[in-house]
């Protein structure tokens, strides 16, 4: 039986920064059975526009995502901070325009937006993707997948069935990096102090890498984990799971690889 049709949602932080990641969602699904499509009408969702007040910037963003995605069953994104927005705030984003049908298609399309563990555990019903990863590595709960998408332990979940991995608590998981989309810009010298925090709680596992399922967050721990010269580097969720042993993700497939 042929497995479900998946519109990827790439989001435009990985399409300009990291686009290996999306490739790593689209590679992974297939090996899944999934048949994965790319929307090309797709941009920002808008959460930028939204979090800095600018509301009725944010609404053409709202409208293009219900255009391309609407006429799919599945949409998959490797970001919580992306699919947390569309849950969130698109809802809130089509109120404030005043559009009933803008904020009736929001409604129906809403609940087929996954973050991309949720989608594997949730919808697919498993937590063995069949990866390969012989590393010690340790996960970073970000803020929005822990607290807006509310992905919960899935990521844990997929993780300790990866083989090889030696997967290692991260202290203080729960505690922000300090990204926190323009609040590292408005605030860099708290943003820096926090991401200095966690990139010591990262170091002081001892692990090679930190997992985290958005891109924003691992660049923001990368840069101060790579201006020290630590040995940890970061890898996005997807770079991990869609590893094996025939095709292993290499240390310049990884968020840092691609950073530097």
């Amino acid at each position: 039986m042929a497995g479900p049709t998946v519109a990827l949602f790439a989001t435009c932080v990985n399409d300009t920064m990291f686009p290996g990641t999306p490739d790593a969602v689209r590679r992974l699904l297939e090996r899944l059975g999934c048949t994965v499509v790319f929307p090309r009408q797709q941009t920002c969702c808008g959460q930028m526009f939204t979090n800095t007040g600018y509301f009725d910037e944010a609404v053409p963003s709202v409208r293009t995502f219900v255009e391309a995605f609407d006429p799919f069953d599945y949409v998959v994104g490797p970001s919580g901070s992306c699919v947390g927005a569309v849950r969130h705030q698109h809802p809130m984003l089509a109120r404030h325009a005043g559009d009933a049908g803008l904020e009736r298609a929001v409604g129906e399309l809403t609940p087929r937006v996954y973050d991309l563990s949720e989608f594997i555990v949730d919808v697919l019903g498993t937590v063995d993707v069949g990866a390969w990863f012989p590393h010690p590595v340790t996960y970073h709960p970000t803020c929005h997948s822990l607290r807006v998408a509310k992905v919960g332990d899935r990521p844990l979940r997929l993780l300790r069935a990866v083989e090889g991995i030696e997967l290692r608590e991260l202290p203080d998981a729960e505690q922000c990096c300090g990204f926190g989309g323009t609040f590292s810009l408005k605030n860099p010298d708290v943003s820096i102090a926090m991401a200095t925090d966690k990139a010591d709680h990262v170091v002081s596992t001892g692990a090679e890498f930190v997992v985290a399922g958005d891109n924003a967050c691992l660049l923001n721990i990368g840069g101060v984990l790579g201006r020290r010269g630590d040995r940890a580097r970061t890898i996005h969720l997807a770079d991990v799971l869609v590893s094996t042993r025939e095709q292993p993700t290499t240390a310049s497939a990884t968020t840092a690889g691609r950073a530097r």
